[in-house]
């Protein structure tokens, strides 16, 4: 293969270095040409619209990651067309992280897992930018709205569709829906809080007197 040739393969340079190193230069160009998409396909669509979490992954302006999750109703991942997708921000810790690192780097990859139904995964990678309640509305004012009174998006981050293609079923678990957790279990801190009594942790840390150097 050219030079040329192999600058036009999907994927970074890096991961075509390991390839070489590797000797899986043939089984990559494979996937692909048969699985990576610049955009998504009508099953893919179907899988997306009906999905009810996914994993997040961004970068600030000096490659610093971050990973998150997000979860709400199935289509809370909005479908725009082929390859627009939106999804509401609402309020969290208050760090903004995702929408931060976005704001200083736009690349941004998706995964979404279905571990109950298919047991099968996707991944989009794309470019993100940060965008409005108020400016999403007036353009697809077909959104749903929040059923929770008062609750609005504190912004939307609309990702346009780079690569798609699919994660392989293999060592995803099959796991089953159960019912949401009871209030007291909730207040018991399985909801959030301080699980992981990192703010005990943190105030031993600052109590503890400096060492002598």
């Amino acid at each position: 293969m050219h030079h040329d040739q192999r600058a036009e393969r999907p994927g970074s340079h890096g991961e075509h270095q390991i390839q070489q190193e590797l000797g899986t230069v043939d089984r990559a160009d494979r996937f692909y040409r048969e699985q990576v998409l610049d955009q998504l396909n009508a099953r893919m669509r179907q899988f997306v619209a009906r999905q009810e979490m996914f994993f997040v992954a961004t970068s600030d302006s000096r490659g610093n990651c971050d990973s998150t999750f997000r979860a709400g109703p199935p289509g809370f991942l909005q479908v725009l067309d082929d390859a627009t997708l939106a999804y509401p921000e609402y309020r969290g810790n208050g760090v903004m992280a995702s929408l931060g690192n976005i704001r200083e780097n736009p690349h941004i990859g998706l995964l979404l897992i279905d571990f109950t139904e298919d047991r099968i995964g996707l991944h989009i990678n794309g470019r993100a930018r940060l965008v409005t309640d108020e400016a999403m509305r007036r353009t697809h004012p077909g959104l749903p709205v929040d059923p929770v009174p008062g609750r609005r998006p504190q912004v939307w981050v609309e990702v346009t569709v780079e690569e798609a293609y699919i994660h392989c079923s293999k060592h995803i678990p099959r796991l089953a829906k159960t019912a949401p957790y009871s209030r007291g279990a909730q207040q018991n801190g399985t909801k959030g809080g301080d699980y992981f009594h990192a703010a005990a942790t943190s105030e031993q840390r600052h109590a503890a007197p400096f060492s002598s150097r």
